[in-house]
C-alpha cells in the first residue's frame, strides 16, 4: 500500500505539471508505447485501427526498445512492460502471463498466425527465435472476437521487420553475450526487394551453461542451446500481396530438479533434458477486388515435437503435434465512415503419444469461428469500436491401455463459445484520452486440463486431469486515461474481469508414484487491477520513468486458504532515469545512460490449501545499461548496448518461478553486450537515383 500510494503522489504532481502544457500536441513516450500516437496502427478487437482509437489497453513494443533490452527469449524482454509478466524454468524457458492469466489463455501471434506447440505444460515455452521479432503489440484483455479460445487474457502479437526498400539489400549481423551463463548468441539476417520480388533469411543460434546465484552456486542442469532459421520469399503485384514463408526452431533445455531429488536418482550429466522441434510453414495472400474492398486468405500448418530424455538415448515423453491453420477475411471499402471487417477462421489439430512413457491422451481437434467487426469515428476524435464472433469447438481423445489398465478414457466434447466486444475512445483534450471497453471472452478446456493422467518430468508432481469441465467465460470491463505533452506523458488503465469456470490445478493431499497430485479444477473467479506509468522528462535528452502493475486474483465466496487463485504475478514497481546526450550526429547518435529499481513487493495473496503455493518476500533489483549507434557518412555501420543486471547480485526468487518450490532462486548478477552491425547496398542502379541510405 505504501507503493500504492507513493505511485498516486507522483501521478498527482505530474498531472499538475502537465495541465500547464494543455495545448501541446500528442506525442508517444519513448518509454511507454501505451500513449497516444496518431497514425501508428495496431490489430485491437475489431481489425487495424489507430493507436489512439483502440479502445482495449495496447502496449507496442517498439524495435529500438527490444533492442536495449538483453533478454535469454522474446517472452523475457517483453515482461518489462507493465500488466506483462512470465511464468519461469530457468533462464531458457518463459511462457507469457498477462494481468494474472497465462498458459492458453494468452495467445502468441507470429506470422500473422496463432503459434500451436504444448503451450498447456508449465516448462513449455513458445517456440519463435526472439533475433527475428522486429516489434510486439500486446493486447491486454479478451481477445476472443478476432482468434476464438485461448485469447481470454490477451495476445502477443510478434511482428516481423518491415520489407527492404525498392532496389536494395541488406545484411545484418547481431550478436550477444551474457556473463552469468556465458551465454553467446548470433543471428545473420539478409533480405531484398527488387522488381515486385522480396525475400527474407534468418540463421540464429544461440548457447547457455548453468546459470548461478549466490545461494545454490551454479544451477544443475539449468543449460539450453538453441538454432532456428526462418526464410520468406514474396511477391508485391498491383492487384495480389503473395508471401510463403518457413520457420524452423530447435530448443535443448536441461530439466532442472530440486538439488535433493537429481543427487538421489543420479541421473547422467546434463539429463534430464527436452528436446523441442518446431516447423512452420505460412502461406499469406491478399486480393484488391478493386471497387470490392480486400481479400484475406491464411493457410498454415505447423508441426511440434516435443521430447523429454531421462537417459540420453531414448525419449520418455514423446508429443507430435499437427496443425493446419485457416483464416479468410473481407473488408469491404468503408461506407459512410463505417469499416467493417467479416472472416472466418480456426485449426484442425491431431497429437500422438510416440514415447514410452505418458501424460496427455492423444487427441483429434477441430474448431472454427465466424466473426464480423466494425469501427467508426462517430464525431471528430469519439471513436467506436465492436464486434461479435460465434465458435465452436470439437475435441475427441483416444483411449489407452498401459499394462492392462486404462490409462486414459475415449470421450469426446463439443464447446461452443460466444464472444464480443464494444468500446469508445474520446479524446476530450487535444492531448487527454478516455477509453472505455466491455468484451465478452472465451476459452475451451485443453487436453491437459481435461484429460492428463501422469508424472510430468522436472514438475514434481503427478497431474490428473477431468473430462467434464465446461468452458471458461469472462466478461471484462477496461477504464483508461491517457495525456501526453511536452514535460509528461502519462497512461493508467483500470480492470475488473469476471470469470466463470476459471479452469487451475490445485494440490489435492495425496500422493502416487511418491509425487504429490495435483488436480484440474475450476470455480467462478474474479480479477481486478491495473496499470499506471508516468514518464518525465524536463529538459532534452533526461527522461524519468516509473510504472506500477497490480492484479487480485480472487476465487469467488471460498475460505481465506482457498479464495486466491495460484500463480498471480505479485505488485511491481519499476523506475527507470534514461539520459540521452546531445552529441553533434555525425559519428555518435542515440548515445545513453540509464540506471533503473526494479521493485517487486510481496505476494501473500496465495492459495494456501495443502500447500499448493507459498508466500513470496518483496525484492529490489538494481539494473544499469548504456549504448549507441555509429555512422559513417551519414550511414548507420554499428549499435553497441552494454547493460547490468542484478548488480547488487541479489538472491532472490521470482513468484513465478517453477524452480521456487524446489528452492532453487533466480540468475545472480549479470553483465551483458549485444551488438548490431547492419549494410546496406543497392541491387538496382535506377533506386540509388531516388532514395538515400540512412
Amino acid at each position: 500500500m505504501k507503493a500504492l500510494k507513493i505511485t498516486i503522489f507522483f501521478v498527482a504532481v505530474a498531472m499538475g505539471v502537465a495541465a500547464q502544457n494543455a495545448g501541446d500536441t500528442l506525442k508517444r513516450s519513448s518509454a511507454d508505447s501505451v500513449t497516444m500516437l496518431s497514425g501508428v496502427q495496431v490489430l485491437g478487437v475489431a481489425g487495424s485501427v489507430e493507436l489512439w482509437a483502440n479502445p482495449l489497453p495496447t502496449t507496442v513494443i517498439s524495435s529500438h526498445d527490444l533492442q536495449m533490452i538483453s533478454a535469454t527469449n522474446v517472452i523475457d524482454a517483453v515482461s518489462d512492460f507493465p500488466g506483462i509478466a512470465q511464468i519461469t524454468t530457468g533462464s531458457g524457458i518463459s511462457k507469457p502471463v498477462i494481468r494474472g492469466m497465462g498458459y492458453n489463455r494468452v495467445l502468441v501471434v507470429n506470422d500473422g498466425i496463432r503459434q500451436e506447440g504444448q503451450q498447456w505444460g508449465d516448462e513449455h515455452g513458445v517456440e519463435i527465435d526472439d533475433a527475428g521479432v522486429h516489434s510486439v503489440e500486446v493486447i491486454k484483455g479478451p481477445a476472443s472476437l478476432l482468434y476464438g479460445s485461448d485469447a481470454l487474457a490477451g495476445v502477443l502479437i510478434l511482428r516481423d521487420p518491415p520489407h527492404v526498400y525498392a532496389g536494395r539489400m541488406k545484411i545484418d549481423l547481431l550478436g550477444g553475450y551474457q556473463s552469468n551463463a556465458n551465454l553467446w548468441n548470433y543471428s545473420l539476417n539478409v533480405a531484398g526487394n527488387q522488381k515486385r520480388f522480396v525475400w527474407d533469411a534468418r540463421w540464429s543460434q544461440k548457447q547457455a551453461s548453468e546459470y548461478s546465484n549466490k545461494v545454490n552456486g551454479k544451477v544443475a542442469n539449468s543449460q539450453f542451446a538453441e538454432q532456428a532459421f526462418k526464410g520468406m520469399v514474396g511477391y508485391h503485384g498491383d492487384r495480389v500481396y503473395s508471401h510463403l514463408k518457413f520457420t524452423y526452431y530447435h530448443l535443448k533445455p536441461g530439466i532442472v530438479e530440486a538439488e535433493e531429488e537429481a543427487e538421489e536418482e543420479e541421473v547422467p550429466a546434463e539429463s534430464p533434458f527436452q528436446q523441442i522441434r518446431h516447423y512452420k510453414v505460412v502461406s499469406d495472400n491478399q486480393i484488391n477486388l478493386r471497387n470490392q474492398g480486400f481479400l484475406k486468405i491464411l493457410l498454415a500448418y505447423q508441426q511440434n515435437r516435443r521430447q523429454e530424455f531421462e537417459e540420453p538415448d531414448e525419449p520418455g515423453l514423446d508429443f507430435q503435434l499437427h496443425t493446419a491453420n485457416y483464416d479468410v477475411r473481407y473488408v469491404p471499402l468503408e461506407m459512410r465512415g463505417w469499416k467493417c471487417n467479416f472472416g472466418l477462421n480456426g485449426m484442425w489439430q491431431t497429437s500422438r503419444n510416440l514415447g514410452s512413457e505418458f501424460l496427455i491422451p492423444a487427441y483429434n481437434l477441430f474448431d472454427a469461428g465466424v466473426f464480423a467487426t466494425t469501427t467508426k469515428t462517430l464525431v471528430r476524435k469519439l471513436h467506436l469500436s465492436g464486434g461479435v464472433r460465434f465458435d465452436l469447438r470439437y475435441l475427441h481423445s483416444f483411449a489407452l491401455y498401459d499394462d492392462g489398465n486404462e490409462r486414459f478414457t475415449d470421450f469426446s466434447r463439443i464447446f461452443p463459445g460466444v464472444s464480443g466486444s464494444v468500446g469508445l475512445s474520446y479524446v476530450i483534450l487535444p492531448n487527454l484520452a478516455v477509453k472505455f471497453n466491455v468484451a465478452r471472452g472465451f476459452r475451451a478446456p485443453n487436453i491437459s486440463e481435461l484429460g492428463s493422467n501422469g508424472e510430468h518430468e522436472g514438475t514434481l508432481r503427478y497431474e490428473v486431469g477431468n473430462s467434464d469441465l465446461k468452458s471458461e467465460g469472462s466478461w471484462q470491463l477496461d477504464l483508461g486515461l491517457e495525456f501526453a505533452s511536452r514535460v509528461v506523458d502519462f497512461q493508467m488503465s483500470l480492470f475488473t474481469n469476471w470469470v466463470n469456470h476459471y479452469i487451475f490445478l490445485e494440490k489435492r493431499g495425496d500422493v502416487i508414484d511418491e509425487k504429490p497430485v495435483y488436480q484440474f479444477v475450476q470455480g467462478n473467479a474474479r480479477l481486478m487491477g491495473g496499470e499506471a506509468a508516468i514518464v518525465l522528462h524536463p529538459v532534452k535528452g533526461l527522461e524519468l520513468e516509473s510504472s506500477f502493475s497490480y492484479v487480485n486474483a480472487q476465487q469467488l465466496h471460498r475460505a481465506a486458504d482457498s479464495k486466491y487463485l495460484p500463480f498471480t504475478p505479485e505488485p511491481r514497481w519499476l523506475s527507470t532515469l534514461r539520459y540521452v546526450f546531445p552529441l553533434p550526429e555525425k559519428v555518435v547518435r542515440n548515445f545513453y545512460i540509464e540506471a533503473q529499481v526494479d521493485c517487486h513487493l510481496a505476494q501473500n495473496n496465495v492459495r494456501l490449501i495443502n500447500d499448493t503455493e507459498t508466500r513470496t518476500p518483496s525484492y529490489t533489483l538494481l539494473n544499469s545499461s548504456l549504448g549507441a549507434d555509429f555512422y559513417a557518412k551519414n550511414r548507420h555501420i554499428l549499435s553497441v548496448h552494454f547493460c547490468a543486471h542484478n548488480i547488487l547480485n541479489r538472491a532472490y526468487y521470482s513468484h513465478l518461478s517453477r524452480l521456487k518450490e524446489g528452492g532453487i532462486y533466480d540468475m545472480g548478477r549479470n553483465f551483458c553486450v549485444k551488438v548490431l552491425v547492419p549494410v546496406v547496398f543497392f541491387i538496382d542502379k535506377e533506386a540509388k537515383k531516388y532514395t538515400t541510405i540512412y
